[in-house]
């Protein structure tokens, strides 16, 4: 990432008055920063020839360049040919997961100690920071525990770089429905927590929310057997007493589910947000739009899998997840159930977090702008983040520029040249 003209004092301001392992609270007071690109895209709309102006960890004002003076001990940013904007929000990230095309998913809940796990997690979190996204949710330490916890505590304190992370922790299966799977003669660790019932439900929840997840992310449906199709897991009774439990402690339910079953008993219970959906049919969509449940298609997930698995598009058949996943969005689109915007990162690459949009403009017919606004506001929206997402006084003080014009051509978002968490540069 390249810093420009101006930014580096105000790193140096920073960083000089920090030593590592330092508390946050205990920094010196964050200079004001007067940032002046060519364009400002404030979650919603472009505006051409507007600042922002951040004053401590919060956008203190945001308008016409010329409207905006310097306050006294403001950094001055010119920020030239570039597009100012929210930091973006990743909605579905593994931080403990590594690609599987590097080591399986198995191998690395099984074979993979959680110091080396939470090592690569510490070099996923830079990676998703550098690559503009601010805000992630990390939905499943997959096998790793409360190391999740960990990450997010480690990045609060600035003991690490990292997005702001909602963290799930170890999610919530139906015994023998999840992995790994080896000799029925063998139990082995699990990538998430089994719970069944209406007890061990309620104490699972809550022994969560203790160790800190902000999310409950439940397995809504999954395999039973490593060659079967996926099958519902949880029955509406269950489903409905999880979001109940992790309601009233305010914290919201997250749900797999790729079954039109499952995604109808997660829609029913009242989960936040649907991930994957791979067979939702349009019944079950229009029943997600009329309950205020989002899906989250994590359509990168899938393609990246496929071409691990061989598949080479425009050279090789189309696989059927593939084919399945084209015509689930189809009807997502045309249900109008809201979209949710993640990846399923630790699938593929940390840092390759745009892939998802990508995808979502190339093959499913969405526009710059719509997966643009779906990183920033809408996300913010869906996932109750109210101070964060666009650029108005008062909202935390993240944000990144990059060449172009985003809302053109979402390739724009690769060229991340700043970026600014609560107010201060990051350095790379």
């Amino acid at each position: 990432m390249r810093i420009f003209q101006g930014v580096w004092v105000v790193a140096l301001l920073f960083f000089s008055q920090w030593a590592p392992g330092q508390s946050i609270s205990s920094k010196a007071p964050i200079p004001a920063l007067l940032l002046r690109p060519a364009a400002v895209f404030d979650g919603e709309t472009l505006h051409s020839g507007w600042a922002v102006l951040t004053e401590g960890d919060r956008i203190k004002a945001v308008g016409p360049a010329v409207q905006l003076g310097v306050p006294a001990g403001a950094q001055v940013l010119e920020l030239p040919g570039l597009t100012l904007l929210p930091g973006l929000i990743e909605g579905h990230s593994h931080l403990l997961l590594h690609p599987y095309n590097e080591t399986p998913w198995n191998d690395q809940v099984l074979l993979e100690s959680q110091a080396l796990r939470v090592a690569r997690g510490t070099a996923h979190a830079r990676a998703t920071l550098a690559a503009g996204f601010t805000t992630a949710r990390d939905l499943g330490s997959e096998g790793a525990g409360y190391a999740d916890v960990g990450l997010k505590q480690a990045i609060d304190q600035g003991l690490i770089p990292g997005p702001r992370l909602l963290v799930a922790t170890r999610a919530l299966v139906a015994t023998g429905s999840y992995g790994p799977k080896l000799s029925a003669d063998v139990d082995v660790p699990q990538g998430a927590q089994e719970a069944d019932g209406t007890d061990n439900i309620i104490r699972a929840v809550r022994e969560q929310m203790g160790k800190g997840a902000d999310i409950i992310k439940v397995y809504a449906d999954y395999r039973w057997g490593p060659n079967e199709p996926s099958r519902p897991t949880f029955s509406q009774e269950e489903l409905n007493l999880i979001v109940q439990t992790a309601r009233n402690a305010g914290r919201p339910v997250v749900a797999h589910a790729s079954t039109p079953e499952g995604m109808r008993r997660a829609a029913l219970a009242g989960v936040q947000t649907i991930e994957h959906g791979d067979g939702g049919t349009l019944e079950v969509f229009r029943l997600m739009k009329q309950r205020g449940v989002a899906l989250c298609p994590t359509v990168a997930a899938g393609e990246a899998i496929s071409r691990y698995r061989g598949w080479q598009p425009g050279t090789t058949p189309e696989p059927e997840r593939i084919r399945q996943k084209r015509e689930s969005m189809k009807l997502a689109l045309q249900s109008g159930v809201e979209l949710a915007i993640g990846g399923d990162v630790g699938v593929f690459a940390h840092g390759d977090n745009l892939r998802e949009a990508e995808q979502l403009v190339k093959t499913y017919g969405l526009t710059p702008l719509q997966v643009l606004r779906g990183l920033t506001a809408t996300n913010a929206r869906l996932f109750q983040l109210p101070d964060r997402g666009r650029l108005q006084p008062g909202l935390l003080a993240d944000l990144i520029a990059v060449s172009g014009d985003p809302t053109q051509d979402v390739a724009a978002l690769r060229q991340v040249r700043l970026v600014v968490k609560g107010g201060v540069v990051v350095e790379e």
